[in-house]
């Protein structure tokens, strides 16, 4: 007869299996589009006369309440965490909230501490906060179990945590330990490359935009981008209407997608004129007025 202690000693524990490392480049470059250096600078330029939410609640504010700096670094991950399909100004306030909800301090061991529900309603306005719930709390311990309680220094490290993908990746190298190592690619620097007509063929993912991108970009340019692009984005080059009129690539003929037709005026409907009908005559009626 086997034992139970024997029983258990035979059963196999699979290892998890090891992420697929991020593509770093393309086989074969993308051509480099023509004008694009005038583009860049143009949008550029645009963006010196504008503050967009991005600028001022950004991951990068993240970092500027904590002191120590594996909170900083952890702060600027939750952060990128909480702002996949979220605007800024709702991260920005779930963030704060959060930490305030967690003690103060937005540490791993502070949100390791606190309960699933408190982290739950601080983030509840931000989309899918159910699940970035759960990616916090897994991230969180993984970080202290396997990085010493910091944030990884590598793409795939990054990757290897729930809930975290390439963009936020790059991002978080870049901001919390000034590594260049990509380009953060987010749905307004996918929408507005193509728009450009920077892709041939356009892309259809994020990470195809990446690819190209990395693949002619010059390396220097490969941090700034995303800031400059995801502002140009949230202020004039919008997904819906795009406010073409106000853009310098509008006049000077260099965005393939500019609009620059003046918008129709409403039509005037014509007012039909009802034939005009004249009151039937009725019978005299002759009244006697008495005297």
């Amino acid at each position: 007869m086997v034992s139970e202690e024997d029983a258990s000693s035979k059963v196999k524990i699979k290892s998890p299996k090891k992420p697929k490392p991020i593509p770093r480049s393309l086989d074969t470059p993308h051509i480099t589009p023509s004008h694009w250096k005038e583009v860049y600078d143009s949008i550029k330029e645009m963006r010196t006369q504008m503050v967009a939410p991005v600028d001022t609640m950004g991951c990068e504010q993240a970092q500027h309440k904590e002191k120590d700096p594996k909170n900083r670094r952890f702060a600027i991950l939750v952060s990128l965490m909480l702002s996949s399909q979220t605007k800024d100004e709702v991260t920005d306030a779930a963030v704060d909230k959060l930490r305030a909800a967690v003690g103060g301090t937005l540490s791993v061991d502070a949100i390791i501490s606190a309960d699933e529900s408190t982290i739950s309603d601080a983030i509840a306005k931000v989309g899918f906060w159910r699940r970035k719930t759960g990616y916090i709390k897994k991230a969180a311990l993984r970080l202290r179990d396997e990085f010493d309680s910091d944030v990884p220094k590598t793409v795939d490290e990054l990757c290897s945590l729930t809930g975290v993908g390439p963009k936020m990746a790059f991002l978080t190298l870049q901001v919390a330990w000034n590594l260049n190592h990509g380009i953060g690619v987010d749905v307004h620097v996918h929408r507005i490359t193509n728009r450009l007509g920077w892709h041939q063929p356009p892309t259809k993912k994020p990470e195809e935009t990446r690819l190209n991108l990395q693949s002619w970009l010059p390396l220097e340019l490969h941090r700034d981008i995303n800031h400059m692009l995801v502002g140009f984005g949230q202020t004039i080059c919008v997904a819906v209407g795009p406010k073409c009129g106000s853009c310098t690539l509008s006049t000077k003929g260099l965005c393939p997608s500019a609009n620059t037709k003046p918008p129709k005026s409403p039509k005037k409907r014509k007012r039909q004129s009802s034939p005009s009908l004249e009151p039937e005559s009725g019978p005299k009626i002759d009244i006697a007025i008495e005297s």
